[in-house]
């Protein structure tokens, strides 16, 4: 198997020294989900956490991870990041301000750093999977040196599944 070339989010996680590994899958352009990506790896979907970008009622933008199978509560994060609402940025708009396109998002190593939230479920596991900032590449990384990386807020936001 080839070796998977290093993503500005792997070289970030570098500079912090922190460890992850990077693991590759077959990119299937017309199933992006983060749910295909961790049918793809052979993992739960609990644990392929999926990176979405919002901007706020006050214009900043917010980023969100949240388990790959769950739907984002917007009143949520518009709590925790202390603005009255928000909204997901349109698809056009990622690569502009993060740097990354749909289905390659990472929360690390963005164009600027942004307010982080990751839902509160990450801490449930030994290792996640995020976006390492191309389509078909995945960084496999404890959880709490994502956070420490990302300088993420921990909170509820995702909606409940009845």
């Amino acid at each position: 198997m080839a070796e998977i070339k290093k993503t500005n989010a792997a070289r970030f996680l570098d500079t912090l020294k922190l460890p992850y590994t990077l693991s590759s899958y077959a990119v299937d352009e017309e199933n992006l989900s983060a749910v295909h990506a961790a049918q793809m790896l052979g993992v739960s979907p609990d644990v392929v956490f999926k990176t979405l970008v919002a901007r706020s009622d006050s214009k900043s933008i917010l980023v969100a991870c949240i388990p790959s199978h769950a739907e984002i509560d917007l009143k949520a994060l518009a709590k925790v990041a202390g603005v009255k609402r928000c909204e997901l940025v349109a698809v056009k708009e990622l690569l502009g301000l993060t740097g990354y396109i749909r289905g390659g998002c990472s929360p690390l190593g963005m164009k600027k750093h942004y307010a982080t939230f990751f839902d509160e479920t990450i801490t449930l596991h030994v290792k996640v999977y995020v976006s390492a900032g191309v389509r078909g590449v995945q960084l496999h990384v404890d959880p709490n040196s994502l956070i420490q990386a990302s300088n993420a807020t921990l909170a509820s936001l995702v909606k409940d599944v009845l």
